[in-house]
């Protein structure tokens, strides 16, 4: 997968444009609700077991307030709430992607 070209938001979706001419659109609930941070995705234990946390999504939770591109192989979204630890690298985002296609 090639690098980011653009980035917007479109409405409640953020919009991605990548050098191989792919794009890819994601809705921004979509977004929040699959963040890869340890705080929301859990991290392992000792003995490599992970516990997910509860998330709960309150007021703002799923309103993007600004982006950064990490690299040239991620983008971290920063969200009304105050949340924005995570990073959602390229293979990330392909994953999610051919998810939501259903591939």
């Amino acid at each position: 997968m090639s690098g980011f070209v653009n980035v917007c938001v479109i409405g409640r979706e953020l919009a991605l444009s990548l050098g191989d001419g792919r794009e890819m659109y994601f809705p921004l609930s979509m977004l929040r609700r699959a963040c890869p941070c340890a705080a929301c995705q859990g991290e392992p234990d000792a003995l490599g077991r992970v516990i997910r946390p509860a998330v709960e999504h309150g007021a703002g939770a799923f309103d993007l307030q600004r982006f950064e591109m990490v690299g040239g192989y991620g983008i971290q979204l920063h969200w009304a709430d105050g949340h924005g630890s995570g990073i959602y690298s390229l293979d990330y985002l392909g994953k999610l992607d051919a998810l939501a296609r259903g591939d």
